[in-house]
């Protein structure tokens, strides 16, 4: 049922468009991306300039306001977000700054600021796109066409009211549900900022799978989770794992999850169903 694209990381060179950059007209340095910024690790380059585009002077000052858009990152909201962000917080260390175009700054906004919307936060007006140069000039490009149709398009999660957690009853409404189902793991742990980190174990030998591949489908439920944190942390109120079973669908390239049930495993009904699955017939 669940499938995720796994975050692209992209080429300063693919990614250019040629014309005239422009500076800020600072005096900067050349420095490493520190290793608390995970989001700007493994995206071609490891220095970055200090001062930033975002006009943050020290590195202190960059970790604090760049730790706060990690989480949007982790939730894939949009194939560009790390490499638009990164641009700004620890942009490469060229001869002159190299700002993300006004297109991309477009397409990241208009995927991403629902997730913010769903956490409660607007887009901010320091990253107003109006400020971003347009395709013409020198800048950080969006991924052309062709680039494009060689990649699977792949559906979404969604910002929704999170379902009401349900128990198991008859075995013939477990056989129901595992029809479109996935088996997940669920517990938590800290971060070393102080965020939660949501550790995911998708079990996909209940997934009526089509094209979506096991791989695709785990990275898609950490996607949900990540979006919808509201649900995540009324799944995970302790430390102890628990498991769930995820009911969903797929609608325009959307997906909900519609249902969520509390695994159980020495519930008499559900062991009866598992007995069962392997001669069901989802219709």
């Amino acid at each position: 049922m669940l499938l995720t694209a796994k975050i692209l990381v992209f080429t300063l060179s693919g990614l250019l468009r040629v014309g005239t950059g422009f500076d800020i007209g600072l005096s900067t340095k050349c420095v490493v991306i520190p290793k608390e910024m995970d989001m700007c690790h493994e995206i071609g380059y490891s220095e970055m300039r200090l001062p930033n585009l975002m006009g943050h002077t020290s590195m202190a000052e960059v970790v604090l306001k760049s730790t706060t858009w990690q989480h949007l990152v982790h939730t894939d909201c949009h194939p560009h977000v790390r490499m638009f962000l990164c641009s700004l917080f620890a942009p490469i260390c060229l001869d002159t700054f190299i700002h993300p175009c006004r297109s991309m700054c477009v397409g990241v906004r208009d995927s991403c600021a629902p997730v913010l919307a769903c956490h409660g936060h607007t887009w901010p007006e320091s990253l107003d796109c109006n400020r971003f140069p347009a395709d013409e000039d020198m800048c950080l490009a969006s991924l052309t066409k062709e680039y494009k149709y060689l990649h699977k398009v792949l559906p979404k999660p969604a910002c929704q009211t999170c379902p009401a957690v349900e128990e198991l009853f008859t075995h013939k409404r477990v056989l129901e549900v595992f029809c479109d189902t996935v088996k997940v793991k669920l517990s938590k742990k800290r971060a070393v900022i102080g965020d939660q980190e949501y550790n995911i174990e998708c079990h996909v030998e209940f997934i009526i799978q089509g094209s979506l591949l096991p791989f695709e489908t785990q990275h898609m439920i950490q996607q949900w989770l990540l979006i919808n944190e509201n649900c995540t942390q009324r799944m995970t109120q302790t430390h102890r794992p628990t498991v769930y079973l995820l009911v969903g669908k797929i609608e325009e390239g959307i997906i909900l999850v519609n249902q969520i049930y509390h695994w159980q495993r020495k519930d008499s009904q559900l062991t009866l169903a598992t007995q069962k699955w392997r001669y069901h017939k989802c219709l």
